[in-house]
């Protein structure tokens, strides 16, 4: 996996989501709540499943516990990229 900027993780992300759950993303904020959005628990899974394939990782239930915005999932990116053995 190559190295990703914040900048790149986030555009990822949203149009992950706008995609999957068919979001306006202008309406997609770093600081957007999954309530917000009206995404269920379901959605949130889903999409981590989704970024699993993208960082290689399995995302750990921890991790996923603390994610309440669009800014925790990227944060949870990011840190999965920057610990992801190069290839």
């Amino acid at each position: 996996m190559t190295t990703m900027t914040k900048d790149q993780v986030y555009e990822k992300v949203t149009s992950m989501m706008a995609e999957m759950f068919d979001l306006d993303r202008a309406k997609i904020t770093p600081e957007s709540k999954f309530e917000d959005l009206d995404l269920t628990s379901i959605d949130a899974i889903d999409l981590v499943v989704e970024l699993q394939q993208l960082t290689g990782k399995k995302v750990n239930e921890d991790g996923l516990k603390k994610v309440r915005t669009v800014g925790d999932i990227v944060a949870l990116v990011e840190e999965h990229l920057k610990n992801a053995p190069s290839a």
